[in-house]
């Protein structure tokens, strides 16, 4: 389907004049900064952060094999999400699609946007439905699609995923949160055939920084554009930026550390199934685990009760009677079997 960005954004956003800071003023190397008004002292915190995260995105994009201008940060994924919003929907007029059950924010914010929000359900086995997206897609904006989803772990087929691109003349946005613990492929490799793809990813999952709030989309050279004209001019912190490095440089560690947890996953899972509580665990391709249980909102308190949180996902459709377990450490995942046999013995 032809593809047409100026169709999509807002005009406004389209002729908007971003405001010009004083750092994306000047390029280049200089030994006396008098244009921002900062203090004198305290460096390097006196100084405004590269408003564009330059060396960050850089790196990001030597591991992630996608060029630097093809490159968003935001404060988290959720500016990253707010930011389509702002982008491409007209409060109280547009519409967006999304899978349901899957991640809150993409809801909340459509809410806070003033944006019609359609809930496509997932079929009973947490597979797209693709006839139904379909069916619904026809004049929405923006179609979300979590893979590996949030609650229920599992990832989409990237072939599904790439024709529902190719059919929509919106924005596809496909959040990877999860996308490091999965067998499956980026579709950060299609950006180049679907210009209307926007992939979301962050350093909170398996990079292990959400205290740092730092999400990333990955778009077109043109979308990444807009984002950057539309965002606040340093979003992103000189001490998250400086964080970001580090982290990054230890690539290595961490995809350890990703082997790790699907071991840990695959030792919670083994240890779940022998528990007469848990009556079915769903298949994931996340650092958690879907489970239905006997008495969702019973085990949930009693658990709480004893200082061990899950999330009970017992109100939410299609999860009628589950729990989601995130993967912890051994001796968490120990406390937390030890916990669901004690509450098996009191009733």
């Amino acid at each position: 389907m032809e593809f047409d960005l100026k169709s999509l954004v807002r005009p406004n956003i389209w002729n908007l004049e971003p405001y010009k800071c004083a750092r994306s003023e000047f390029s280049g190397q200089a030994s006396v900064w008098l244009d921002a008004n900062e203090s004198a002292f305290n460096g390097p915190y006196n100084r405004y952060p590269d408003p564009l995260q330059h060396e960050v995105k850089k790196c990001l994009g030597s591991i992630k094999g996608v060029a630097p201008d093809r490159i968003f940060l935001g404060v988290g994924s959720d500016e990253c999400i707010d930011m389509v919003y702002r982008v491409f929907c007209r409060p109280g007029t547009d519409r967006v699609v999304a899978i349901a059950p899957s991640y809150g924010m993409y809801e909340v914010c459509a809410d806070v946007n003033d944006v019609q929000y359609t809930r496509v359900p997932l079929l009973d086995d947490f597979s797209l439905d693709t006839e139904a997206l379909r069916r619904a897609m026809p004049g929405a904006k923006v179609l979300w699609l979590c893979s590996p989803n949030n609650p229920t772990g599992n990832a989409f087929p990237v072939d599904e995923m790439a024709a529902l691109c190719r059919d929509f003349a919106g924005i596809v946005v496909v959040d990877e949160a999860y996308i490091d613990f999965s067998g499956q492929p980026s579709m950060t490799a299609w950006l180049d055939r679907l210009p209307n793809l926007v992939v979301l990813q962050t350093l909170s999952k398996a990079w292990g920084s959400a205290a740092v709030r730092l999400g990333i989309a990955y778009a077109s050279p043109e979308i990444i554009g807009i984002f950057n004209k539309v965002k606040y001019p340093y979003n992103v912190s000189l001490l998250a930026q400086q964080y970001a490095l580090r982290r990054l440089a230890e690539h290595a560690k961490v995809q350890a550390e990703v082997g790790a947890t699907l071991e840990r996953r695959a030792a919670l899972i083994e240890w779940l199934r022998r528990l007469p509580q848990v009556l079915r665990i769903y298949r994931t391709d996340a650092n958690f685990v879907l489970v239905r249980v006997t008495d969702a909102d019973g085990i949930y308190a009693h658990l709480r009760d004893r200082g061990i949180i899950v999330r009970n996902r017992n109100s939410v459709e299609k999860c009628l009677g589950c729990l989601r377990i995130t993967v912890g450490t051994p001796q968490e995942d120990e406390e937390l079997i030890k916990a669901i046999e004690d509450y098996g013995r009191k009733q």
